[in-house]
């Protein structure tokens, strides 16, 4: 196997089946349209659309959907040797309304739980890890086992190298409750270096919602780069040195479900580049920004010259 990857992600994979009627509930939608999704997903996926080598890590159901994502995952350029079933578990599907600018629920159904939380460590290609430039993790891997102690193998193999990334990701429908949630992301705190995260999840995360509060503390918990995505005002991003925010853009919403994962797949393009951390904020706001004017989310995700071409119209980023 090779053990190769400028992207290594571990985490949930699901079968999106999105409407192709937009404005109407799903008691009146007629059709939907078939595409692998999950946050860590669409992370990879954006991550490669953009010409980086990356390995999902992942396990899906025994069953014709699972086979389509691990399909699905490979034929758009994402490694896929990671993702294994579960026997006897059904794959994850993600049905999803869609009431433009900002209005997309979602209705998963993991019940009463997911392949993806049967990750084992006892499975995961550890030198890859530790090696490989980014290596990127989301909360919802934390909230069951065995996937928690996976995460924290992973990463005590790792040595919190840098860009080891953890997206706060908290989604209320995968947790106990919020102390869970508040108690795992803690622990991994002590292992990350960069994380991400929307102003509710910093809150979850500890216990801030101020941007500059929020990102001082996670600063203060050993963390390098802390970014912020703060909704309409922008997204903002710390070092122990530098302070730089991206202002939004202004863009016609189809669906912003897959915003925040083209984001995500942008930023570790740019940190696998060494762009300055302005160069780096501009450009993943840019991939959330373009994404967002898209139906779906991994089939959404863009090329470098998409995305530097609509970078350069929204920010001046230049070629890198």
């Amino acid at each position: 196997m090779d053990q190769k990857a400028d992207v290594v992600v571990i985490g949930r994979v699901c079968i999106d089946l999105y409407p192709e009627q937009f404005g109407v509930g799903l008691e009146e939608i007629t059709s939907f349209s078939k595409s692998i999704g999950g946050s860590a997903t669409n992370v990879a996926v954006a991550a490669a659309q953009l010409g980086n080598s990356v390995r999902l890590i992942s396990r899906v159901g025994d069953d014709p959907f699972g086979e389509y994502a691990k399909n699905e995952i490979a034929r758009l350029g994402v490694d896929n040797t990671g993702i294994t079933a579960v026997a006897g578990m059904k794959s994850v599907l993600t049905f999803c309304e869609v009431f433009p600018p900002d209005n997309f629920p979602l209705y998963i159904y993991r019940e009463p739980t997911a392949p993806d939380m049967y990750i084992n460590g006892d499975e995961l290609p550890l030198d890859l890890i530790a090696k490989s430039p980014i290596f990127w993790a989301t909360a919802t891997g934390l909230s069951k086992e065995p996937t928690q102690s996976a995460h924290i193998m992973a990463w005590e193999k790792r040595g919190r190298k840098p860009n080891t990334i953890l997206d706060l990701d908290y989604r209320p429908m995968f947790w106990k409750d919020e102390d869970q949630a508040h108690q795992a992301v803690s622990t991994a705190l002590d292992h990350v270096t960069v994380t991400v995260g929307n102003l509710e999840e910093c809150r979850v995360a500890v216990g801030e919602t101020d941007p500059d509060r929020a990102t001082e503390a996670l600063l203060d918990r050993g963390v390098e780069l802390a970014i912020v995505k703060m909704g309409p005002e922008g997204v903002m991003a710390r070092t122990r040195t530098q302070r730089v925010e991206s202002k939004p853009i202004p863009v016609d919403v189809i669906n912003g479900l897959g915003a925040g994962d083209a984001f995500g797949g942008a930023l570790c393009h740019a940190l696998l580049r060494g762009m300055s951390l302005q160069e780096t904020l501009d450009l993943a706001n840019a991939a959330g920004a373009l994404v967002a004017t898209r139906p779906q989310c991994s089939l959404a995700m863009p090329s470098w010259d998409e995305l530097h071409e609509f970078s350069v119209q929204a920010h001046g980023i230049p070629a890198n």
